[in-house]
């Protein structure tokens, strides 16, 4: 009765996801916009977003948080990742993100992260002073993720991710909450072979307030003007949903080609299919690349994605420690736009 239990809960996922991707199968361009909160779809982390996050079936450690939580149960004992994203160079849009996963008990792993958004000084604008002058403000977007994933056995992993969501600027903000969830499955003789779904942002609507709702108007008949609360529509979030499988391939013991493809149904936005190869030399060099597809993507005059596809990275990792474990890595990734001078990441990582 116990091992029943124990595939249960991973089998109960795997249908509910699975019938997720049948309802979902389609995304929906017509409301492509329409979505609030849009920065839960940029990847932070500068190793899975070095081949367009499509390690949705193979992705292990803290980056699971973004591309599947399952992932994160793969942390050995203790990860810490630190990085920086330039986006868009050329911007002034920064984006810094930090993490940390422990290992508790035997088979369970609990994660955080915080992600947060920087977009400068912005001249403040009113009816009476469209050209500024009269100050500026910051606006603040700021996510905090908590994960906790765990393995059911050797070859069903599954993992589950709450986010608390802020978005602020000086007189107006917004508050939610979102969940993602994911499975893994891993098999073959060498454990080659991996199979990943992840369903993100789910969560219900926002919506913004403040005194920057706040309009002064005249009433008829009345001398004074009046100050009347002028409330704002509720958004979605932007829910996505991922599919992958992945294979890889081994050489010599020392040479390991993975092979990866995501489908990704976006509820606001065009379905994209994502292709990924990566390198890597007894994991001290690793090198990535990836392209995301969707339709238009390759012509500039019906292109809605400000990313035109192709992204590259490459990983630098060094042990301290043969006897723990312990590593030290530098990772680095570019994702190609048009315009402005692409997406750049670049993150430091302990695993101790």
């Amino acid at each position: 009765m116990k091992n029943f239990y124990k595939y249960l809960i991973p089998l109960v996922i795997i249908g509910f996801l699975s019938i997720a991707v049948l309802e979902s199968y389609a995304g929906n361009k017509d409301r492509s916009g329409q979505a609030g909160a849009s920065e839960l779809l940029i990847n932070p982390w500068a190793r899975s977003s070095g081949w367009g996050s499509v390690n949705t079936a193979g992705v292990r450690g803290l980056e699971g948080m973004f591309v599947n939580p399952a992932g994160v149960a793969f942390t050995p004992k203790t990860e810490f990742i630190f990085s920086h994203t330039t986006y868009l160079k050329g911007s002034d849009i920064n984006m810094f993100a930090f993490g940390f996963s422990q290992r508790v008990g035997e088979s369970g792993v609990l994660g955080l992260n915080v992600v947060s958004m920087s977009f400068g000084e912005i001249e403040v604008t009113t009816p009476d002073n469209p050209d500024g002058g009269i100050g500026t403000f910051k606006p603040s977007l700021l996510n905090v993720g908590i994960t906790y994933a765990k393995a059911f056995s050797n070859s069903i992993y599954a993992g589950i991710n709450i986010k608390i969501i802020s978005e602020s600027i000086s007189d107006a903000n917004a508050q939610g909450i979102a969940i993602d969830a994911g499975i893994q499955y891993v098999t073959g003789a060498m454990e080659q072979i991996k199979f990943g779904i992840a369903l993100k942002n789910i969560g219900p609507r926002m919506k913004f307030s403040g005194d920057g709702l706040l309009e002064k108007t005249f009433l008829p008949n009345d001398e004074f003007s009046t100050s009347m609360y002028m409330p704002s529509s509720q958004f979605e979030l932007p829910a996505a949903l991922d599919v992958g499988a992945s294979y890889d391939f081994n050489f010599a013991e020392i040479h390991r080609i993975t092979l990866a493809g995501t489908f990704r149904s976006n509820s606001f936005g065009k379905d994209q299919f994502i292709g990924g190869l990566e390198y890597s030399l007894k994991d001290y060099l690793m090198l990535r690349g990836g392209y995301a597809y969707e339709d238009g993507i390759t012509d500039k005059a019906d292109r809605t994605n400000v990313h035109t596809g192709p992204s590259f990275g490459a990983t630098v990792q060094v042990p301290l420690s043969k006897e723990s474990g312990t590593t030290f890595s530098v990772d680095y990734s570019y994702r190609a736009t048009d315009p402005f001078d692409g997406t750049h990441s670049i993150g430091i990582r302990f695993n101790l």
